[in-house]
């Protein structure tokens, strides 16, 4: 996705003229957002669904311009439910995660969700509430097979024991229980068992290896199912950023996929893949920008000191990597007291906190950097401001501001 810089650099330096601080604020393109996602809907086979994983990013301006370019959203808590009935109660909701309530599995039916099951206990327990309201509810199980398959990844969450999903032996409990349930309804499986892949190739290898699997399973317990979900995982590339996840390619590899499933099928339905994309979809609309408060040298290195930190913008740390940003220059200085500045040499950004892992980007070669001069950092749209610990010794939150088709809103 090509980024807007000029667009954002402008709404950037108009946010910093117009505030009465240091500056400290995310901006999000709205219309690249808008963009973006039609562009991956248009690239999906006609053979699969296309839900936003609203956990990266689920600020209700964003919501409003996927929801009419997706197929539905992907929730992982009650909260995220309510939310997404308050605002888009028309739109399809699959619920996902582990460690459900009863609470929000009675959410999830009233609202009529898709639930990924866990579990068999919690199989046990939906199928319990599912009796005392006399509704129905359509479940696809989240199984955690080990696939020769399965790349490593920075983020494995399956192919070995893990806190998530149905290990695959106890698969053939939660069938034979489902017989004896007809308020559940399986639709499919549910495979999520990486995030951030990068690889093309491998990733059209995971996504084989799950409908061979899932083929295998059908023949062998006599199922017919009509979804499999495939999850997300499709990650940013946050430390080559030229070097993105290659979706036209992807697109077509997969449509090659699904037509040799097709002539494989003999007849066979083949079920429906559904994406629950969430980093991939809101991470490139998104923008941190931060003034910086104050430059250091010590020894042979360089700090500077910016408004906010990991407690805003905890992508860096979360990811473990530099976070890449531009500088603006900002050349107005009507302060009584001296600038401090450094010039052709490499400078580590940190923020406010009282830690040292407050860290946003480490040892990068800038030709000039004063204190007043703006710092922007891209690719911050997913999993930026909602795992962050904002609270953390009080700091007044950042401003947000969402920039539609010619506008502030």
């Amino acid at each position: 996705m090509r980024l807007d810089w000029e667009r954002i650099i402008a709404a950037t330096r108009q946010a910093h003229a117009s505030a009465d601080a240091p500056l400290c604020a995310y901006l999000y393109d709205l219309k690249a957002l808008a963009h973006h996602a039609a562009h991956l809907r248009e690239g999906l086979p006609k053979h699969c669904d296309f839900f936003y994983a609203i956990k990266a990013n689920s600020d209700l301006p964003l919501l409003a311009t996927l929801a009419p370019r997706v197929d539905g959203f992907e929730a992982s808590s009650g909260g995220e439910i309510a939310w997404l009935q308050q605002h888009f109660p028309h739109v399809p909701v699959i619920f996902s995660g582990p460690g459900k309530l009863d609470a929000e599995l009675e959410l999830a039916l009233h609202h009529g969700a898709t639930v990924h099951v866990e579990s068999l206990h919690e199989l046990e327990r939906l199928a319990a509430l599912a009796r005392e309201s006399g509704q129905s509810a359509s479940i696809l199980l989240r199984v955690n097979p080990p696939l020769a398959e399965l790349a490593t990844t920075s983020l494995v969450m399956g192919g070995k024991p893990t806190q998530f999903g149905i290990a695959i032996e106890h698969l053939p409990m939660c069938l034979e229980r489902l017989r004896q349930e007809p308020a559940l309804v399986l639709r499919g499986f549910h495979f999520h068992l990486l995030s951030h892949q990068l690889d093309v190739d491998k990733h059209l290898q995971l996504l084989s290896a799950y409908l061979r699997q899932a083929r295998q399973w059908c023949a062998e317990y006599g199922l017919r199912i009509e979804h499999i979900n495939v999850g997300g995982g499709i990650g940013v590339n946050y430390r080559e950023p030229q070097q993105q996840f290659d979706w036209p390619r992807f697109s077509k590899g997969l449509a090659n996929l699904l037509a040799e499933e097709w002539k494989a099928g003999d007849g066979r339905d083949v079920p429906r893949l559904r994406f629950e994309l969430g980093r991939f979809v809101s991470a490139f609309c998104g923008y941190y920008a931060t003034e910086v408060l104050d430059i250091k040298q010590a020894d042979e290195r360089a700090f500077a000191v910016v408004r906010g930190g990991t407690h805003h913008f905890r992508t860096p740390y979360a990811q473990g990597h530099s976070h890449p940003f531009r500088v603006l220059p900002v050349e107005e200085w009507h302060r009584p007291y001296s600038r401090p500045a450094i010039r052709s040499r490499p400078v580590t950004v940190a923020g406010q906190l009282c830690t040292p892992k407050d860290v946003l980007a480490s040892e990068v070669p800038v030709d000039q950097l004063r204190v007043g001069d703006l710092l922007l950092f891209p690719y911050a749209g997913a999993y930026a401001w909602h795992i962050s610990h904002h609270d953390f010794l009080r700091h007044p939150h950042p401003q947000h501001i969402y920039l539609s088709e010619e506008k502030q809103v």
